[in-house]
């Protein structure tokens, strides 16, 4: 009898010492995991700015694909919430804030404790990628947590790894977004032609890619230097296409809304006449053009078309890359003329 006296009082100080070393421990903590993600900014951003998207690389659903998820009326930007029931318990998130592709605020609650603060930081780095901070902290910690967490090891070794894996699959999925794509052969239009400056060169079909980047700036340079107003986005007019010698002679251009008289320079004037054309639609990186030009060109044979005798290839480039970071939205229009 006296043993179990004995054996009661030191698990009552066990208890109570217990108790008191959870008691002293911080009021508050701090997790923070960041990594650098080759995508720009507002892609990653809107990955996480819509809770509806955190299904796809929330790394507590990949553990436990059994919790139920109840998304509130609104889930995309400020006021956007959802909540979720699992094994553990509930818990609710809601954005509070938000400045677009560049931070983002949440506050995360389980059941009617003290909310945890969520953030997101989007630095863009000078190389086109951007750096991604996640940071969960609180300065109110209910004491049942706080004993959790004494158990577990900390906060950080509880949290940091679920962070550092939501961050490794929203590198993933924000990467593969960048090489979506599609290709609609929109079928016979008429092309509107006009006027245009431009510059002309010849290159290795395979170099396409740099020559244009490299000649396209001269001319919008011009345009802007000499108050030419455009009338539409920057095209490629291909002249000549050898794919028996691997060359190509091709022209870049910005249209004008009337003729420009260029006294001399490499920068000349040209006229497209309105013709009868195939007209295909790329929404997607370059690195698809090829592969669209291929489907028009079966378009071209499976109806039996004849391409005109000046065969003009023209290639419209309708987004401005310098305004949507995403390849995956850039807008191209590809015309081939056809008798």
């Amino acid at each position: 009898m006296k043993f179990l006296k004995y054996l009661l009082f030191i698990i009552l100080i066990a208890i109570i010492g217990m108790a008191i070393y959870i008691a002293v421990q911080p009021n508050e903590f701090e997790v923070k995991r960041t990594r650098t993600i080759k995508a720009p900014a507002k892609v990653i951003y809107n990955q996480v700015i819509d809770f509806k998207n955190w299904e796809a690389w929330s790394p507590w659903l990949e553990k436990d694909p059994t919790t139920k998820l109840t998304y509130a009326e609104k889930t995309k930007g400020v006021d956007g919430a959802y909540s979720w029931e699992d094994k553990d318990g509930v818990g609710n998130m809601k954005t509070i804030g938000a400045r677009e592709f560049s931070d983002i605020e949440q506050e995360l609650q389980f059941a009617d404790y003290t909310p945890s603060k969520i953030t997101w930081k989007f630095t863009p780095t000078e190389d086109g990628q951007t750096q991604v901070t996640w940071k969960m902290n609180s300065d109110n910690i209910p004491f049942m947590f706080k004993g959790f967490a004494a158990f577990m090891g900390g906060f950080d070794k509880m949290i940091g790894p679920d962070f550092e894996r939501g961050l490794e699959k929203l590198d993933s999925l924000s990467t593969a977004k960048l090489k979506e794509y599609s290709i609609k052969v929109n079928g016979l239009t008429q092309h509107g032609g006009g006027y245009y400056i431009y510059t002309t060169a010849s290159c290795r079909i395979d170099d396409i890619k740099n020559k244009i980047p490299e000649m396209m700036p001269k001319v919008g340079a011009f345009a802007a230097n000499n108050n030419i107003s455009q009338a539409g986005m920057p095209f490629t007019l291909y002249h000549d296409w050898n794919e028996e010698q691997g060359t190509v002679i091709l022209s870049c251009c910005i249209p004008t809304t009337e003729k420009i008289i260029i006294p001399e320079g490499d920068i000349l004037t040209g006229q497209l006449e309105p013709f009868k054309a195939v007209k295909t639609t790329l929404k997607g990186d370059y690195n698809n053009l090829s592969e669209a030009w291929e489907k028009t060109m079966t378009y071209v044979e499976q109806y039996n078309l004849e391409f005109a005798d000046k065969h003009t290839m023209v290639e419209s480039y309708v987004t401005d890359p310098g305004k949507e970071p995403n390849p995956a939205e850039w807008m191209t229009e590809l015309f081939i003329a056809v008798k």
